[in-house]
């Protein structure tokens, strides 16, 4: 099957917007065998749209558009290939009641201008947006199926995980299984290493890396007619996984390693409090994302001076004159000291040199000391870090998540 994808906007043309979309469905495209044949930008010009339209129509058998299908006057992808398919634009009800549904939800005045995402073309599969207000579109005529899914990749990402691989799937008519490792404390390459042998053999199960700060997700795919052989491939590779990686796997999921520690201390009901300096209450804001944390987690201090440390957290003058803010010693009086007056199971402290300024040579630019008391006992953890300001605190988040997870685990043991 050839595949061909067109995204529709102005701001990718001029550079405003980089272009993810494409690269997040080549990707996941190609792993269900699909070839992506051909990426098309267009702007927000009807004309043009057509063109392209009718090119992508004679050359490919799936076509998945993006962006085009909001309520602003520029938004015309949808307008544009109902005409090319000699279709009428009619209402539909459901979509209709969806979107008068999402903005009394949130509480927002509706203005009139929103009512042009609930017309669709007739007789065209209607997919639901969990996260927006445009519904895609899919229309299948001639031997070809055209796809048009909204541009913010949010939106566009959840109607293809919800929708759209499940319709690719049965058009397929084959069975596409995916299982997921998310990895820590390894970066992309090394764990790319380790499995190279079997990427570079790879046909079925099909392996693929997706890097972020701190985390590598592995996700392993396999297809075929019968469940059980395809189930019988993918426990092949997950005690490969296992066996390689061991520790490293946080989660056999795309949780983030934030949300699996989450998880983690909810199931386990751990008790955590946060004390901060240089990550500036980044840890606690991660946490608070999660729905259901405050069953664990109800104390965070953002202590960035020697001032706050003294007075909150009850640091010694001495200890902050004679080895610094930055040291082993205040990170270990900041979790102890934490401690008593959380009284949670586990205490966080973090104290670093974020940079740009403030290093020397003997405390360069990130240099973090992470301290941890996890039921009387103490460990403080001594990093050094590499990049700017943002992703040093990002880094030293990831590393935090990854040392609470260790401890709980270890202590399961």
């Amino acid at each position: 099957m050839k595949c061909e994808l067109i995204s529709v906007g102005t701001e990718l043309l001029v550079g405003d917007t980089l272009n993810t979309n494409v690269h997040y469905l080549s990707k996941e495209l190609s792993l269900l065998g699909i070839s992506v044949c051909y990426h098309t930008t267009v702007g927000d010009n009807p004309k043009r749209l057509e063109e392209v339209m009718k090119i992508a129509l004679q050359r490919s058998d799936l076509i998945i558009t993006t962006g085009g299908l909001g309520p602003t006057q520029d938004d015309l992808t949808k307008e544009v290939i109902s005409k090319l398919f000699g279709k009428n634009l009619v209402q539909d009800d459901k979509v209709k009641e969806d979107l008068l549904q999402y903005f009394v939800n949130r509480e927002f005045v509706m203005t009139d201008n929103n009512l042009k995402q609930t017309l669709v073309p007739e007789n065209a599969t209607v997919l639901t947006n969990p996260r927006g207000t445009a519904p895609g579109i899919m229309i299948q005529e001639n031997g070809k199926t055209v796809i048009l899914l909204p541009g913010p990749p949010r939106e566009m990402i959840g109607m293809f995980e919800g929708s759209v691989l499940k319709l690719i799937n049965k058009q397929q008519d084959q069975l596409v299984v995916s299982r997921y490792y998310n990895l820590s404390d390894i970066g992309e390459s090394a764990a790319e290493d380790r499995l190279l042998d079997l990427i570079d053999v790879q046909d079925n199960p099909t392996i693929a890396t997706y890097a972020k700060m701190g985390e590598v997700l592995v996700r392993i795919t396999a297809n075929g007619k019968d469940v059980k052989v395809v189930n019988a491939l993918l426990d092949k590779y997950e005690a490969i996984m296992i066996e390689r990686f061991g520790e490293n796997i946080f989660a056999f999921s795309k949780d983030s390693l934030c949300e699996a520690v989450g998880k983690l201390l909810m199931e386990k009901n751990v008790t955590i409090a946060t004390a901060e300096s240089c990550t500036g209450g980044l840890i606690a804001s991660e946490l608070t994302k999660q729905p259901g944390i405050s069953k664990v987690f109800g104390f965070g201090i953002v202590s960035y001076s020697n001032e706050a440390k003294k007075k909150i957290l009850h640091v010694k003058e001495d200890t902050l004159d004679t080895f610094g803010a930055v040291s082993t010693e205040t990170a270990r009086e900041m979790c102890e000291n934490l401690q008593k007056i959380s009284d949670a199971d586990l205490n966080v402290s973090v104290t670093g040199i974020a940079g740009p300024d403030g290093g020397s040579e003997e405390k360069p630019v990130g240099l973090v000391y992470i301290g941890l008391n996890y039921k009387g006992n103490t460990q403080v953890i001594q990093c050094h870090f590499k990049g700017d300001r943002k992703i040093i605190q990002q880094k030293t988040a990831n590393k935090v998540f990854h040392l609470i997870r260790q401890s709980i685990v270890d202590k399961m043991e």
